[in-house]
């Protein structure tokens, strides 16, 4: 998807003092108020709370978020219902988002303050993307979309319960109430799917008809003489493709994952949140021991000029790792810091980088351009470059982080430490793990291979181009002579932290294709202080005070983005008849994932990462647009090599 800046709305209020659009020329409702239109118009029309009763999911798409009180209002609703279902998903997409200054003036005077403070806490940074909002310890999901509702529509993934249309009228924003929205919608809708929209206007009848919907009116309320409900009842519905189809059936909702790393462990906390159970097989003696291993890590969004796959994938799950990093250091006490990072940029003037931003419309609680100055003022050294400054970014102890994700799956992981897993195989119709002896270890209907590139060793992930690269790290005391250390992570072809506990500096690293070398290098250490020295101006007497560090090996992919999702059937590949050249068609093997090539940026993608490979499992909302979920697909090189022929 092609993203363009998010515009923020214009938030005005009429003689009535009813919040209303001056772009639109329209009011965001009616006279009679925002709930009570909710109220009769959309949890009524879709006949709720009664369809979401004892369901362990319901799904909710809105189109137009709005001032919010849609959501409240079915917010509200599960809440006060004894009968709910265990997790309400509501999808929002809005293309003039309000800022949290106009959105907290909005609400100011709510019915609901109990769930509007929530909502303004959790306000995002305004940013192009597909936002997860979590409330009521995860129960509640919001995710909301920024921008053009008919450039959203095909980027949802996910089955959809019921429907809220409620755009401006149709003659102030007609763009929202096309044929191509509702053909979208049809392509959403679950069976017995439900819709109903204030709107009576003949085209949005006309449109909902068209995309597979029976059509009926109903009264209004508060003067409105009639609204549209709909329900969904196709004569054909397409066959969906394998890469976009759960396990959600599965009655056990139990998996096996090989690997206690940040992936493994991130993955066993994003099927908690879905109400899955896992075990959770790691060879060592501890958590995220090997490729997580090093003491800290950095985590930060990036920014690049043309908005690319890249860009848009890690700004997502930057803003995703924020929230997931600060619970683990504030509840859970993990040693790290969340006040911001510094990427220091060498080959863009300040003026270049402040048009980028101001091109791609990036907000400054995601990303700002400092000049030199400024950057010397937040890091306390004294940079003579510019740097970009993310506030949601910082480090943490990866470890730490791991251990914190699992303590928050609680009793829904069973953790087996120093248990190595030999081998796979598919044995009466379950997956099966084994040992080196071929004793079975563990069975189960869904496996997750997060074992880095371990996972490639396996005749299943045969053809995984997984990459082994070789990082060096340095550590010093901090009291050493001539150490400059930092207020917040520096980063850019290499990082050094603050100071850590026990008085040590880290800083580094290194990075070597095909390289199995165990022992710590001095090249590798001078390496490392030259860039100290470039991005701190400090050259510490570093002679004779026994420079220490960890060797450790990251597991990359060629297109340097994670794999996610289910494997390919090796088997069914040849003669599947189905347009392989995408990656979503690829057949599966039945309850087979992977999760790995996390690379350098395990902090910053694991728990993005995690809840997408959550939701292809459990069928839940995917919190990644579509594209960008092929772009990161475990079938993507398979597809690839067809296109090659």
């Amino acid at each position: 998807m092609k993203t363009q800046p998010v515009v923020t709305a214009t938030l005005a209020y009429d003689a009535e003092g009813i919040a209303c659009s001056p772009a639109y020329g329209d009011r965001y409702h009616p006279r009679h108020g925002a709930l009570a239109q909710a109220a009769h118009v959309f949890l009524g029309g879709n006949d709720l709370p009664a369809r979401w009763r004892e369901r362990d999911r319901f799904v909710i798409l809105e189109t137009g978020f709005g001032l919010g009180n849609n959501f409240l209002a079915a917010w509200s609703a599960w809440r006060n219902d004894p009968q709910r279902c265990a997790r309400l998903h509501f999808i929002s997409i809005e293309k003039h988002p309000l800022t949290a200054a106009d959105l907290k003036r909005a609400h100011a005077a709510s019915p609901l303050p109990e769930l509007a403070q929530p909502l303004l806490r959790a306000w995002p940074p305004l940013t192009p993307n597909l936002h997860r909002l979590a409330f009521d310890g995860g129960c509640v999901e919001l995710l909301l979309a920024l921008g053009d509702v008919a450039d959203w529509l095909p980027e949802i993934v996910a089955s959809v319960d019921a429907f809220f249309l409620d755009g401006f009228a149709p003659d102030r924003n007609p763009a929202m109430w096309q044929p191509r929205v509702f053909k979208a919608l049809g392509r959403l809708a679950a069976s017995g799917a439900t819709a109903a929209t204030w709107s009576a206007a003949a085209a949005v009848r006309e449109g909902l008809t068209a995309a597979g919907f029976e059509v009926r009116s109903a009264p209004g309320s508060g003067g409105k003489r009639e609204i549209t409900l709909a329900r969904h009842a196709p004569h054909f519905r397409p066959r969906r493709a394998p890469a976009r189809i759960g396990t959600a059936p599965i009655a056990s909702r139990h998996a096996l994952i090989v690997g206690a790393g940040l992936a493994g462990s991130a993955v066993a906390w994003a099927l908690a949140e879905q109400g899955w159970r896992s075990t959770l097989f790691e060879r060592l003696d501890s958590i995220a021991a090997a490729t997580s291993g090093n003491r800290a890590g950095i985590f930060h969004g990036t920014v690049n000029p043309h908005d690319g796959t890249h860009a848009r994938f890690n700004r997502a799950a930057a803003l995703q790792a924020q929230i997931a990093v600060g619970d683990a250091i504030g509840r859970h006490g993990v040693e790290g810091l969340l006040h911001g990072l510094l990427r220091v940029e060498t080959r863009n003037t300040i003026q270049a980088m402040a048009a980028q931003l101001s091109a791609l419309g990036l907000p400054s609680d995601y990303v700002q351009a400092l000049d030199a100055v400024n950057a010397a003022r937040l890091s306390g050294l004294a940079p003579t470059s510019p740097a970009w400054f993310y506030p949601g970014g910082g480090w943490v102890d990866p470890a730490g982080f791991a251990t914190a994700l699992i303590r928050q799956a609680g009793d829904a992981v069973d953790l087996r430490l120093a248990t190595a897993v030999a081998s796979i195989r598919r044995h009466g119709g379950r997956w099966q793990l084994l040992d080196a002896a071929g004793a079975a270890l563990g069975e189960g209907d869904v496996l997750v291979l997060a074992n880095a590139f371990e996972a490639a060793t396996l005749p299943e992930c045969a053809r995984l181009p997984l990459q082994r690269i070789r990082g060096q790290t340095t550590e010093m005391p901090v009291a050493t002579p001539g150490l400059r250390l930092p207020r917040l992570p520096v980063a850019g072809n290499g990082y050094v932290l603050p100071p850590l506990s026990g008085g040590r500096a880290l800083f580094g690293a290194t990075a070597q294709f095909d390289d199995d070398e165990p022992g710590l290098r001095a090249s590798d250490q001078a390496q490392n202080l030259a860039q100290l020295a470039r991005l701190t101006g400090s050259a510490p007497a570093a002679h004779g005070i026994g420079l220490s560090g960890r060797v450790g090996w990251r597991c990359a992919t060629p297109d340097r983005l994670p794999l996610i999702g289910g494997l390919p059937d090796r088997a069914a590949l040849p003669g599947s008849g189905m347009r392989l050249e995408q990656p979503r068609f690829v057949p599966r093997a039945a309850g087979l994932y992977v999760f790995a090539g996390l690379a350098s940026r395990g902090i910053t993608w694991a728990a993005l990462g995690a809840r997408t490979l959550a939701s292809q499992i459990s069928g839940a909302p995917c919190p990644l647009e579509a594209s960008l979920l092929d772009a990161v697909d475990a079938a993507r090189f398979a597809s690839r090599r067809a296109r090659r022929g």
